[in-house]
């Protein structure tokens, strides 16, 4: 399977950007060390969207469209695995009915309280971005949230037979610590050629950003080895949320103090 046959089938399993694909579920978690390579794509998309509504309405309406923009591209996915995990951490129980509860069609109130903080927080991180930077911080956002699923799937173990199972087998797998090399490589050097655009501060700032992303996906395989005896694909998706909430909260805190 050549490298371009592996970004499609990644590209078709983490955005809903009409591309042909017949790669199987395993030959996605081979190439998940290039789930940075999607995290630019969708942040630069994303990126041009905002820099242009910048021109023409408020920042705040801003945000919330470029987050209504990042859920459709992803096909609200990840979205959807935030709520189911929400609702685990929330259930008293042991760690089968907590997974039980995350995979019930219904969300319950800490699906939906979770699922509101974290996408508030996004849309009101995105609407002080400035048209200098909001490409650079959305790509670089993006890239974090993808590299915190790779992290989870190289650190965790599979909580039950799933899809999570095909990404935790493939990082765990021949080449482990290649994988995890490569798909670090992919996130600095990204941090490197954008961030330089906007300077040296940019250039530190990013580097922050994804060293915080790793530290939120350890945090995330703590909780969920504690809640669920391991990790699901909904701590993926969720971790994909959590991160991009947290690495441009991060961009903002540091620009503001720098």
């Amino acid at each position: 399977m050549g490298i371009i046959r592996g970004l499609k089938s990644i590209i078709a399993f983490l955005t809903i950007i009409p591309i042909k694909n017949d790669s199987s579920l395993e030959d996605m978690g081979k190439y998940m060390p290039l789930f940075p390579l999607v995290g630019l794509l969708i942040g630069f998309l994303s990126g041009i969207f905002s820099w242009f509504l910048l021109n023409l309405i408020p920042r705040l309406i801003v945000g919330i469209l470029t987050l209504g923009f990042i859920l459709l591209i992803t096909g609200l996915h990840h979205t959807d695995g935030l709520l189911d995990f929400g609702d685990g951490i929330m259930y008293q129980g042991p760690p089968d009915k907590k997974i039980e509860v995350m995979h019930d069609k219904q969300t319950g109130a800490g699906g939906l309280s979770f699922g509101l903080i974290v996408l508030m927080s996004t849309a009101l991180s995105i609407s002080f971005l400035t048209k200098d930077n909001i490409i650079q911080c959305l790509i670089l956002a993006e890239v974090s949230a993808k590299l915190a699923m790779v992290i989870i799937a190289w650190t965790g173990k599979s909580a039950h037979k799933g899809l999570g199972t095909y990404c935790v087998d493939a990082m765990h797998g021949n080449y482990r610590i290649l994988r995890l090399i490569v798909s670090l490589a992919i996130c600095f050097i990204v941090v490197i050629i954008f961030m330089l655009i906007n300077g040296f501060l940019m250039l530190i700032i990013g580097s922050i950003v994804i060293i915080s992303a790793i530290i939120v996906s350890l945090i995330l395989v703590l909780i969920s080895n504690r809640h669920f005896n391991g990790v699901t694909g909904d701590v993926f998706g969720a971790a994909n949320e959590i991160t991009r909430m947290t690495s441009l909260i991060m961009i903002l805190v540091i620009s503001r103090w720098a």
